[in-house]
């Protein structure tokens, strides 16, 4: 399986019936396509959409129907489209229950840097401090690793996105918590072992006695 697709099926455990979930660009626009059967859950686009489905077949797409990227997602029976205004009273208002959004490090607190590299040009912030400080629950869907370098750092060398810890963190090898400030490995992906995460992680990971595998 892709590691893109691990972890969006894992992320899309976390979804419960009634959510309002915020998906962010990249890997967290699949989680909608791992929907479980008979849920009910109601994805929120930062540029003014709820009720976003799966990504659209490629040719299937419409050119007024895209996420805050600019990239082409479905609209589900009942969706409905506002300003930005209403999107981000959403958001800072504390009415989201979950987002997911993507990263470019996570330090062993918790601390999610995920909108510049030094150096790049940028846009901008965007949405996500508003996001990673909003939502009730704020997930992060992120390759363990980049150009043979870890992403779950002992400290964030990037500017950070928010002064507040995510929740959670999905990789394609390990799902992490972080309870007291302190990262910690809940899962490991299918085949994947405890040590190989280790070795694969610069962060100090706390490890409990059982560490079971990721449920896909």
């Amino acid at each position: 399986m892709e590691p893109q697709a691990i972890i969006a099926r894992r992320i899309a455990l976390e979804l419960r019936d009634g959510m309002l979930v915020n998906l962010g660009i990249g890997i967290p626009t699949q989680v909608a396509n791992y929907v479980p059967a008979g849920l009910r859950v109601y994805f929120q686009s930062e540029n003014g959409l709820i009720g976003t489905g799966a990504v659209p077949e490629e040719g299937m797409h419409h050119r007024l129907l895209t996420d805050a990227g600019g990239r082409p997602v479905t609209a589900l029976p009942g969706a409905c489209t506002f300003d930005s205004a209403m999107s981000f009273g959403l958001i800072r208002g504390g009415h989201l229950d979950m987002t997911v959004l993507g990263g470019l490090q996570v330090d062993q607190t918790g601390h999610l840097a995920n909108w510049m590299i030094p150096g790049k040009m940028v846009p901008g912030m965007g949405g996500a401090m508003d996001l990673a400080s909003g939502a009730k629950r704020v997930v992060i869907a992120m390759q363990h690793s980049a150009k043979g370098k870890s992403k779950v750092v002992k400290a964030c060398n990037l500017p950070l996105t928010s002064a507040r810890p995510i929740d959670l963190l999905v990789t394609e090898l390990a799902v992490i918590a972080f309870p007291y400030g302190k990262a910690t490995l809940m899962e490991t992906a299918p085949g994947v072992t405890v040590q190989q995460v280790i070795a694969a992680t610069e962060a100090e990971l706390v490890v409990p006695q059982q560490v079971p595998q990721m449920a896909l």
